[in-house]
């Protein structure tokens, strides 16, 4: 199996890494090596709607992942490797739909996911010397950033962040930039990742017991070569199409709500955002096939977004809620977005714009009630309804696990395959059910890495009933359903 240079480099520098501490048997002093086996199962039907062949997904899949931590004094180093074998593409990562692009058509084999694959999802060194406070530390390398709500970063990246964690002050500051994904079946970046730097920020206060205020930044800068269609010549899926500048900009409020061991007999989030920048996108040939008067166009951007949530927990076991999300037609999330979190008060996290829908905020409008239910730490449950609308009815939502095709231009993508005005998306139905085994016990550096006790069994599904804005001729349903067991050795 022939590697890109960037799985050579990864690899290499995963060893180093490992390598410069002291020494290998200080690693495995105690233990901390293991090995992660993910068996998931994976049903989904009429991901185009009922508009296109296929769509169809059936199939199991085995995901190891073997990992290795070392830590001496104030360093520390980790890494994690991935090898798949599925019987059909799917998804044995919860993080894929944000990294890989697995659901966006390609005409390019470097950029096309594979039953069988190998991967680094993790490789970095930190140091937690700068300070006397055990929540503090820099990274360096391919790590995981996450933050509490999953709309802001929830992704492996190649990064420099360092990490405030105490009682009344948590703080992050980085940078970070996508070099290759690391897998052996993606050998290049989507044209969206290329070239695009992204730096961010954010703080947040303990002002009361249980309650934080917060301030977050992100600026995306993409400076990355346009290419621009060349008449006679066929056009890449990966070419890229658009570049330029973002910079969101928002506050945050909560009673500490995603953490789900919290006892609140009321627990709330309120999330608002705003963002500006300039974006330049690549014109099309003309109708002819001649090059276009202006070779792109230019555009401002200034867009905003909301998330409101409450939820009340009726006795130790039951918790119901309900949660409110918009955003304008001009927003966009900055590309390293999960939108996954544990808003419904359980430790399994749960899409927050639908398991099957998987919408993004961008034109976006949801309004969600849920419950959950919750037995010690051996099992729990969130039901979850959806109700999908468009801001504008006039223009696409920015992203959705749905790729309707439209019939007349033969386009495939996540834009509507019409603009008629009609805002009604449509609802979905969520059931997300976990067995909890055992608590593992794990390093407290690998939290952002490892959010899961030792062994699970989980179903996670949705069924998206399409709304009046697909048209008359689309499926009445689609269902997106996984089964995961996991086992940490």
């Amino acid at each position: 199996m022939k590697l890109n240079p960037f799985v050579k480099a990864g690899l290499g520098l995963s060893f180093a890494l490992l390598w410069s501490c002291p020494t290998l048997a200080a690693l495995t002093a105690d233990k901390n090596f293991g090995l992660e086996v993910k068996i998931t199962g994976q049903s989904e039907d009429d991901r185009d709607l009922g508009t296109a062949r296929g769509g169809d997904v059936n199939g199991i899949g085995l995901d190891l992942r073997p990992w290795l931590y070392g830590e001496r004094g104030h360093w520390s180093a980790y890494a994690m490797g991935q090898a798949v074998a599925a019987s059909d593409i799917i998804e044995t990562d919860t993080l894929q739909q944000a990294s890989a692009d697995a659901s966006q058509p390609t005409d390019n084999g470097d950029r096309r996911s594979k039953k069988n694959y190998l991967a680094l999802r993790e490789f970095w060194v930190g140091y937690s010397g700068f300070t006397p406070y055990p929540g503090e530390q820099l990274k360096f390398g391919r790590q995981r950033l996450r933050n509490d709500d999953g709309q802001w970063r929830d992704t492996n990246i190649e990064a420099l962040n360092w990490t405030f964690d105490t009682t009344l002050l948590r703080a992050n500051l980085g940078a970070a930039e996508r070099f290759s994904e690391y897998r052996t079946d993606l050998k290049a970046l989507s044209p969206q990742d290329e070239d695009r730097l992204h730096l961010y920020a954010d703080v947040a206060y303990q002002w009361t017991p249980g309650h934080w205020l917060g301030l977050r930044g992100h600026h995306s800068q993409d400076d990355g070569q346009l290419d621009y269609p060349v008449p006679g010549q066929a056009a890449d899926s990966l070419d890229k199409k658009q570049n330029g500048d973002l910079t969101w900009l928002g506050l945050e409020a909560n009673s500490d709500a995603y953490n789900w061991r919290n006892s609140n007999t009321v627990n709330y989030w309120g999330s608002v955002t705003g963002m500006q920048g300039k974006r330049d996108r690549v014109n099309p040939l003309s109708a002819d096939g001649s090059p276009p008067a202006n070779a792109k166009r230019h555009a401002n951007l200034d867009g905003w977004a909301t998330d409101l949530g409450l939820r009340l927990r009726l006795d130790e076991h039951w918790q119901v809620g309900a949660a409110y999300a918009r955003a304008s037609a001009d927003y966009e999330q900055n590309g390293l977005q999960s939108n996954r979190s544990n808003f419904t008060g359980t430790r399994s996290r749960v899409h927050r714009f639908g398991e099957a829908f998987r919408g993004e905020t961008g034109n976006l409008q949801t309004a969600t009630l849920f419950g959950s239910w919750q037995l010690r730490d051996d099992y729990d449950a969130s039901l979850v309804y959806h109700k999908f609308w468009r801001v504008d009815g006039k223009q696409p939502v920015a992203g959705s696990g749905i790729n309707a095709v439209d019939s007349d231009a033969g386009i495939a993508g996540s834009a509507l395959p019409q603009a008629d005005g009609n805002k009604d998306l449509g609802q979905e139905v969520d059931l997300v059910v976990t067995k909890y085994f055992k608590q593992g016990l794990l390093p407290a550096a690998l939290s952002q890495s490892i959010d899961e006790p030792a062994a699970l069994v989980r179903f996670r599904g949705g069924v998206f009933k399409p709304g009046d804005a697909y048209g008359k001729d689309v499926d009445s349903y689609m269902h997106r359903a996984f089964v995961d067991v996991i086992w940490r050795f």
